[in-house]
């Protein structure tokens, strides 16, 4: 099962003795700043998590599966994920 925004939410309530209002607040405030950052072309550096990676994509060909038609999908910009190394040897190691 994934970890939803919700639970997160639930689990700083529990963990850190906040009020569910204020780990609501503190979540919401942190997804807020990592949205922002990455909007602004910014990287999101977490130690001992990892790191988020904005990256432009060029123009590409594509083709619509229902017509075959041939399409120019434009440049873009997406997010990838690198894992750190201590997050990447404590999924390694829970096998």
């Amino acid at each position: 099962m994934a970890l939803t925004k919700e639970r997160i939410i639930t689990q700083v309530y529990e963990k850190a003795g906040l009020s569910k209002v204020k780990s609501r607040e503190a979540v919401e405030i942190l997804l807020e700043i990592i949205k922002d950052t990455l909007a602004s072309g910014d990287n999101v550096l977490i130690s001992g998590f990892g790191k988020f990676i904005v990256r432009s994509k060029g123009p590409r060909r594509g083709r619509n599966p229902q017509t075959q038609e041939t399409l120019e999908l434009k440049a873009r910009k997406v997010v990838v994920f690198k894992t750190s190394g201590v997050l990447r040897n404590k999924i390694n190691a829970q096998k």
